[in-house]
């Protein structure tokens, strides 16, 4: 079965992380789970209360996760799904997350990503001259970079696929599956 990475580590976000977990396994590839190290973490839910302009935070459900970064061989898996949440604040920083960002954005593999999850790809240098969207707040990660930032619900770009947060999961996971089944069929 051919595999994909979901990127998650503590304070990612409850939908951006369980929708493709669920969805990915759907059309028979199989979804593993890599984080920082191999343990269980603590996820979380936001949301934009009346009257308030940012998020609050609570705490969500936990997930296992099946891999550390410094273990994944990007060889091994047909595509790549950054989850969103505060993880990618601190997960940036690994560097063996980034040489395997590195090396499956370079091997044009799909990589999708939601909301928080364009700061991998910026820390990555992975976002130069591709045109991404992601939650507003993170616009600059984009444009930091290099890319260019749009306002959109899903944006494609060769062979990553990008959107703002978790309401736009849908379409999301909608062209990402796609691309992953045209990835697979030409080249497994």
């Amino acid at each position: 079965m051919s595999k994909v990475l979901l990127i998650i580590g503590d304070a990612t976000e409850v939908l951006d992380t369980m929708y493709p977990y669920f969805r990915i396994p759907e059309d028979d590839f199989e979804c593993v789970v890599a984080a920082p190290e191999v343990r269980l973490y603590h996820m979380v839910m936001h949301e934009k209360p009346p009257g308030w302009d940012i998020t609050q935070e609570s705490a969500g459900y936990h997930l296992q996760s099946d891999i550390a970064f410094k273990d994944i061989n990007p060889d091994d898996y047909v595509g790549m799904f950054i989850s969103g949440g505060r993880a990618p604040e601190y997960i940036r920083y690994d560097q063996d997350l980034l040489k395997v960002t590195q090396v499956i954005m370079d091997q044009n593999k799909p990589v999708a990503s939601v909301c928080h999850g364009i700061e991998i790809l910026a820390a990555a240098d992975r976002l130069k001259g591709r045109t991404a969207t992601t939650v507003a707040k993170c616009a600059l990660d984009v444009t930091f970079a290099g890319g260019k930032y749009v306002d959109e619900q899903t944006v494609v770009d060769g062979n990553l696929v990008s959107a703002r947060v978790w309401m736009d999961n849908t379409t999301l996971l909608k062209e990402f599956m796609r691309m992953l089944k045209e990835y697979r069929a030409a080249n497994c």
